[in-house]
């Protein structure tokens, strides 16, 4: 399958047409973003362990019942996807206090939480990805209460699934945002990517960042991370 035309561009990847109206060809890009844009940089390598371990994560999804956008994958940064309409919903989900979490809750970070949360961004870039409930969605048309109580269930199973498979790599899963769209007939299934850029990760022992926290804070070390991330979950 080849691309055709550029449909559209974002901060860290491009998504193309094929001949099939039903299917794109994503594309990961090694550019590095943070702060609502305001902070760029590059990430050499990025693309391909961000394309290969979303693969590796959905495959695992699908087995444990959470349907995803994902077809084939092509070569390391290329990946043929179902053709969705996003929700305009990020959805995040947080099993420790860390990032913006922390800095509202006027909490340390790195503690565990008595049970997982879950929360919802306006996913807008004009307006910074505001924080909203599932009462703001429905009053704006976002999502349908039916598409909200699946995205709500889908994203904690997501959770079990990857912490408990984390957890045998040595690294603790804090929290994540994930994605989700439309097929044609309506049904939801889960898009985008699970990755160092989306998810919070942590070494179990050392409490070491291993994730995009090393470039927006400048901790250095931000291509080691991602490779010993990727190390862990021994892709061939």
């Amino acid at each position: 399958m080849e691309k055709k035309e550029l449909l559209y561009e974002g901060k860290a990847k491009k998504v193309f047409t094929t001949d099939d109206p039903g299917l794109l060809i994503v594309s990961y890009k090694d550019d590095a973003t943070a702060f609502d844009g305001m902070k760029k940089g590059t990430i050499v390598g990025k693309g391909a362990i961000n394309n290969r371990m979303t693969n590796h994560i959905f495959k695992l999804l699908e087995e444990k019942g959470v349907p995803t956008h994902l077809v084939e994958e092509l070569n390391d940064r290329e990946t043929v996807v179902k053709k969705v309409q996003i929700l305009p919903l990020e959805v995040i989900i947080r099993n420790y206090s860390a990032g913006s979490f922390a800095k509202k809750m006027g909490m340390d970070e790195g503690i565990k939480l008595s049970r997982p949360t879950l929360e919802f961004s306006y996913k807008n870039d004009d307006l910074h990805d505001p924080f909203i409930n599932s009462y703001y969605a429905l009053a704006l048309n976002l999502a349908t209460q039916e598409e909200i109580d699946t995205v709500t269930r889908y994203a904690f199973i997501v959770n079990d699934v990857m912490r408990e498979y984390f957890s045998t790599l040595g690294i603790e899963l804090i929290d994540f945002k994930i994605e989700f769209g439309r097929l044609g007939d309506g049904t939801v299934i889960l898009a985008d990517e699970v990755s160092p850029d989306t998810c919070r990760l942590w070494d179990k022992e050392t409490h070491e960042k291993l994730d995009k926290d090393r470039f927006r804070r400048d901790l250095g070390n931000v291509e080691d991370a991602y490779n010993e991330v990727f190390r862990r979950l021994g892709i061939q």
